[in-house]
């Protein structure tokens, strides 16, 4: 079942499925800081507000704001 990154909580951990059509705009930068299908990723905190959230992949801490995990399409592990 897919989701979005914005729909785990703290500690969860995913896998990356593919990129939603209507991110075409971020896919490229997304793709050039690791984030490829396949890979999978701990969610290691949210700010206050819940924007960015902070995940750890491919051994190092990446934040994304809500717009750009909402792009993200995943698969809960």
């Amino acid at each position: 079942m897919s989701q979005t990154l914005n729909s785990l909580s703290v500690g969860d951990s995913g896998r990356i499925l593919g990129f939603d059509n209507s991110g075409k705009a971020y896919r490229k930068r997304l793709l050039a800081m690791g984030l490829t299908p396949g890979t999978a990723f701990t969610v290691t905190r949210f700010a206050p507000l819940g924007d960015p959230v902070e995940i750890k992949i491919r051994g190092f801490s990446l934040s994304l704001r809500k717009n750009e995990a909402s792009v993200l399409i995943i698969e809960k592990l």
